[in-house]
């Protein structure tokens, strides 16, 4: 299994050499937060949400990489263990780089989230979350290269590896009947 960095270069490679400007990143937040909102796995909603954030239908390459990275997705969210893998640059990259990536991870995924929870209902702890996601989307560029920097990156990476799963499990688990409220 490669991994996540790794995964990461090839992807921006293979996107890049397909003339499509969009990070790595902000396509796997786009399918992480779609994903948590409940849009299920099936393949041609992803791949219709995946060519507009492209700005067209993906080419056979990055389409058959699209469907790999959902396969992913879909192991690590239903999987026995859950955890997520971040696709983002490797720790040797720069700090701007990773920091850069990782504001433009949270925006996928408030996209994708957004366009697929609409006007949902959300519990308190699901707004944090997005509140969250949305501050950390505008922080990038305040990492600079330093211990605290690191260790900052860090601490986030850890946070954006357990935030989506609480997302997942209010709004795309499938639940038991509730039970009707006497409110």
């Amino acid at each position: 299994m490669p991994t996540s960095s790794s995964a990461y270069s090839a992807f921006a490679a293979l996107l890049a050499s397909s003339a499509n400007p969009v990070s790595p990143a902000e396509l796997h937040g786009l399918l992480l937060g779609r994903s948590c909102a409940g849009a299920g796995f099936e393949v041609a909603p992803w791949l219709a949400d995946a060519a507009e954030l492209l700005g067209g239908a993906p080419e056979d390459t990055v389409r058959q990489a699209l469907i790999g990275l959902q396969e992913m997705v879909k192991g690590e969210l239903t999987g026995e263990e859950v955890t997520v893998v971040l696709l983002l640059p490797s720790d040797e990259a720069p700090l701007t780089e990773r920091a850069q990536a990782l504001g433009q991870w949270c925006q996928g995924f408030l996209g994708g989230f957004g366009l697929t929870a609409g006007d949902r209902a959300l519990s308190a702890e699901s707004m944090e979350v997005l509140q969250d996601l949305s501050a950390i989307a505008q922080v990038q560029n305040a990492l600079d290269e330093s211990e605290d920097g690191e260790n900052d990156y860090m601490e986030v990476m850890e946070y954006l590896r357990v935030a989506p799963l609480l997302l997942f499990s209010e709004c795309a688990k499938p639940v038991a009947a509730a039970k009707p409220s006497l409110h």
